[in-house]
């Protein structure tokens, strides 16, 4: 369990402690944009791994035990987060690394998912992360999944963050029209949900399902809580 606990504090710190601020700045102005996030990657794929690794090899401590009851919720919950992750994953935002430059578009770079969500990806991991620390009940699962959740629903006020630091006003107007909490500026009037779900494209949804369905096949046969 130390093991684990020290992955996960290590995958946090380099997150919120480097790359969410004025330190990714730095290295980045001392070693450039390309290699900076050429190692960034690198180091977090790094410690993914680790906290993998020490997760399989953690010795199973229930706090309130396997929930059974609560998997059919949970299948329909993931379905959404799949949803969330794999539209997001589709669709250009200025939030994406490397699609910073489509700020310059300022209202017109929030379409499809985007209008719902400045950061459908991590939200979708959120959802997915939460509902498997739910679900599985144990010290482990709190703690992976825990430090995902937190890495996920954190990383979205870092994001802006960022991007606010950097770009100044030309993120206002793009800020405007969407929103970081899913729904909130649809339900503000600041955007509206039928052009997003025009714009999100069946092709985007048949990915999502997909990418489902593999990931439910995968999951009894690789192994329990990871997919």
């Amino acid at each position: 369990m130390p093991d684990l606990i020290a992955a996960s504090a290590f995958f946090l710190f380099i997150h919120f402690a480097v790359s969410g601020t004025k330190l990714r700045d730095r290295l980045i102005a001392r070693v450039g944009e390309g290699p900076y996030r050429g190692a960034f990657a690198l180091v977090s794929l790094g410690g993914l791994v680790w906290m993998i690794y020490a997760f399989r090899r953690a010795p199973y401590l229930p706090l309130w035990g396997l929930l059974l009851p609560f998997r059919p919720a949970a299948y329909v919950l993931v379905f959404i987060a799949f949803l969330f992750v794999v539209i997001g994953l589709a669709t250009p935002s200025p939030t994406r690394v490397g699609m910073e430059s489509k700020l310059a578009q300022g209202e017109g770079s929030a379409r499809g998912m985007v209008r719902i969500t400045r950061h459908p990806f991590l939200w979708g991991v959120a959802l997915w992360a939460l509902v498997h620390l739910i679900v599985n009940g144990d010290i482990a699962s709190l703690v992976l999944f825990g430090a995902l959740l937190v890495l996920a629903v954190g990383g979205t006020f870092s994001i802006d963050a960022k991007r606010r630091r950097t770009f100044g006003e030309q993120w206002a107007p793009f800020a405007a029209v969407t929103s970081d909490i899913p729904f909130a500026a649809i339900v503000a009037g600041r955007n509206r949900l039928a052009p997003a779900l025009t714009e999100i494209g069946a092709w985007r949804v048949l990915a999502a399902i997909v990418g489902y369905a593999v990931t439910f096949y995968l999951h009894g046969v690789v192994g329990p809580a990871l997919t």
